[in-house]
């Protein structure tokens, strides 16, 4: 229950109840100085049941129902294209103890591992901190709040309605039809929206890569949000573990279900040569990526900017 007081006073963001948006509604709008869109898909409030009270994993145990305001979800994980615009930006502002400097550092190798940049291909061995500042970057040319989905929002946009192991059923038989992942994917991600997406048109949330999301991990996650909560998040305490979902283009079948969690690893980042490690690049977590959100209430200058110090450590 602490934490979601906590949640209460940190995370506003999207506590107000706001007009509905019917489900799957687009949203086009483009990355700034640039001609690359950026898709967003309305998710309307809803509740739902979290977890899995039968799964064998205790991580998904016992389970919840969650209440959940409404958001924009971006159609597609964030793309190699998006994100260069953001790397290559001269002008990023103060704002973040990321490697000591205000901007990403230069990655020293080819951190996609040649299976694809330009193009519609995901941004990929992204830390958490790196897909926090480009929302934040994003938040300050465009004067829009963007940030990453909470577990809650991300199992319940996933779903889309269903109650189902995958978002569309249960047969596993089908799920090459929805997701890359270790039985189609060939060791390597593809181009996001190439497979079929959930009822809400959202693509790619099983499989391809993993998505991060707002929360430290916690094994005990459905003891420590309480039944029937409300926007709930777990906020940052450490900097491992921190929560994905959707697993990838090296999970099995069964760790592509909608209730599968996973967590940050510290060997994730263990061939980084720098000292102290990269905030930036996960040289070890090839599969790993984000998609963002945007509430649909926006919070103001100062609840904005006390949002990423919080996840920014400033």
């Amino acid at each position: 229950m602490k934490y979601c007081v906590m949640v209460m006073i940190l995370f506003r963001l999207s506590l107000t109840v706001s007009a509905q948006v019917p489900a799957g509604k687009s949203l086009d709008t483009v990355i700034p100085t640039t001609n690359i869109p950026l898709k967003m898909v309305a998710v309307p409030s809803g509740s739902f049941f979290m977890g899995d009270a039968s799964s064998a994993n205790a991580n998904e145990k016992p389970g919840a129902y969650v209440q959940v305001e409404g958001f924009w979800m971006s159609a597609y994980e964030i793309t190699h294209d998006q994100f260069s615009i953001f790397f290559k930006d001269e002008k990023i502002t103060q704002g973040s103890k990321v490697d000591a400097v205000t901007r990403p550092t230069a990655q020293y190798f080819d951190l996609s591992w040649n299976m694809g940049k330009e193009g519609g291909f995901p941004v990929n061995s992204m830390s958490q901190d790196a897909a926090i500042m480009f929302c934040r970057w994003l938040y300050e040319k465009t004067g829009v709040f963007y940030r990453l989905p909470t577990e809650a929002e991300w199992e319940y946009a996933c779903r889309a309605g269903s109650k189902s192991v995958y978002y569309y059923g249960n047969d596993t038989k089908q799920l090459s039809q929805y997701a890359w992942f270790k039985d189609n994917s060939s060791d390597k991600y593809h181009k996001v929206g190439q497979k079929k997406p959930n009822a809400w048109g959202l693509y790619d949330m099983l499989g391809n890569v993993a998505e991060w999301t707002l929360d430290q991990y916690d094994e005990n996650y459905f003891t420590t949000i309480s039944g029937n909560a409300k926007s709930p998040v777990i906020p940052p305490k450490t900097r491992y573990p921190r929560s994905l979902r959707g697993g990838s283009y090296q999970s099995p079948a069964a760790d592509l279900r909608v209730t599968t969690r996973m967590h940050s690893e510290t060997a994730w980042n263990k061939r980084d040569p720098q000292l102290p490690k990269s905030r930036w690049w996960l040289t070890d977590a090839a599969f790993v990526g984000f998609r963002i959100v945007r509430p649909y209430r926006q919070p103001g200058k100062e609840e904005a900017e006390n949002f990423y110090k919080l996840y920014l450590g400033k």
